[in-house]
């Protein structure tokens, strides 16, 4: 009875303000039968470090984040940011 844990990729999309949705699903497997599966999900923004995850995470994000990708999205991101109040002084 040898219990193992895997960790993959579930799905990986690109949304359309080019950030990438990716889920990570937790397998448990007794000698080679799946006996329970979990699954995290998260948002990688366009210029996000990608260094740690899947490489079919990191190639698609090398594909889509380009340059010009990046800074327009880093540019919607400040334009959607409140503007910093002064105090007064």
């Amino acid at each position: 009875m040898a219990l193992e844990k895997k960790i993959i990729l579930g799905s990986l999309s690109v949304n359309t303000n080019n950030s990438l949705g990716v889920q990570m699903d937790s397998i448990i497997e007794e000698d080679g039968k799946e006996l329970s599966r979990s699954n995290s999900r998260k948002v990688l923004a366009p210029g996000d470090d990608v260094t740690g995850e899947d490489a079919k995470v990191q190639s698609v994000a090398g594909a889509v984040w380009t340059d010009e990708v990046v800074a327009a999205y880093a540019a919607a991101v400040a334009a959607a940011a409140p503007a910093e109040e002064s105090d007064g002084e």
